[in-house]
């Protein structure tokens, strides 16, 4: 029994972020969900690490692409390229997954159409088995929450497209909301401030380096600041200017507003039982956006539930579908 699941993967493939869990290895793979194209000839010159390095950096003639857009598959063909190099790069020269059985995480709430594009993709490249699962579900089970017991779980997962807010019980996920405000959008509202208030144009990777380095989502102690360069709007010539820590906890307000407004409206919507087991057990933060300094505790005094950060957030979700893949071995 155990012979037909060595060749089993769990993949979470993000908006910003694919992580690939391996069967009796752990997690072989975390890279960036990017690919650069050559628009002249169609071929492609860099995927992952190496194309998210070209951003804001490259010729007229090469575009960079994200396959996949709000956690849903947006390009198949990149998607697919992609994955293919990243199989190759764990793999070598071994066909990429093939006969292999992959748990493949989707976001909450797609249609059973998106879930089946989804497999479809990765069967059609030579998988034996191919299983989308909802990326809270998973997320859960990688942090080790009961998913399959009848208590309630609440997983709060901001990943790079989309914030996703669930509650768990029995395996399965009872309620969720989702919402495209999340780490990749921090982004874009960073650039247009800066933008706005400075007149310089910034790349997506200085704004996330400004986020990363003093993005906070309680009030800053101490105003630290960060130094940034880019191109002045008014003269076009480049220009480094100082962002303070306070401006961008400012910048956050929406974005929180949004995420404690979609923790409410889900706990309205679930069983009152299972509201309870939330109000005593807490709420689980995970993703990329759960590192957001202080944000476990802005969400906490904002909704009255303890917040507890995953111990693991980034890779809980390819963790949870590893988890998956040894739940089926059992059973089959």
């Amino acid at each position: 029994m155990i012979k037909r699941w060595e060749n089993a993967f769990g993949i979470d493939l993000g908006t910003s972020s694919t992580i690939i869990y391996q069967k009796g290895k752990g997690i072989v793979l975390h890279e960036p969900t990017v690919v650069a194209i050559d628009e002249e000839n169609g071929s492609v010159r860099a995927i992952g690490t190496e194309a998210q390095a070209m951003i804001g950096r490259t010729p007229g003639r090469l575009s960079i692409v994200y396959p996949l857009k709000d956690g849903v598959i947006a390009n198949y063909d990149s998607t697919t390229l992609m994955l293919q190099h990243f199989f190759r790069k764990i793999q070598g020269r071994t066909p990429w997954f093939r006969g292999a059985r992959i748990f493949i995480s989707v976001p909450s709430g797609v249609t059973n159409v998106q879930k089946r594009a989804v497999e479809e993709t990765v069967i059609h490249k030579g998988a034996r088995k191919a299983v989308a699962i909802e990326e809270p579900l998973a997320a859960a089970l990688g942090a080790g929450l009961p998913v399959e017991e009848p208590i309630g779980s609440m997983v709060v997962d901001i990943g790079g497209g989309t914030t996703q807010v669930a509650i768990i019980s029995l395996g399965g996920v009872v309620v969720s909301r989702s919402t495209r405000r999340a780490g990749m959008s921090i982004d874009r509202d960073i650039i247009d401030y800066v933008k706005r208030r400075y007149n310089l144009a910034i790349g997506e990777r200085t704004a996330e380096e400004l986020k990363k380095a003093i993005g906070t989502a309680v009030k800053p102690e101490e105003n630290s600041q960060m130094t940034i360069r880019g191109r002045d709007q008014v003269s076009g010539l480049p220009k480094t200017i100082a962002v303070s820590a306070a401006e961008i906890y400012e910048l956050l307000d929406d974005f929180l507003q949004s995420v404690t407004e979609s923790i409410r409206l889900t706990l309205e919507q679930c069983p009152p039982e299972l509201a309870g087991d939330v109000m005593e057990r807490g709420i689980l933060l995970c993703g990329g956006g759960a590192l957001l300094r202080g944000l476990d505790k802005r969400l906490q005094d904002e909704t009255g539930v303890p917040v507890i950060v995953a111990d693991q957030p980034q890779e809980c979700t390819a963790l949870g579908a590893g988890k998956m893949l040894e739940f089926k071995e059992l059973r089959a």
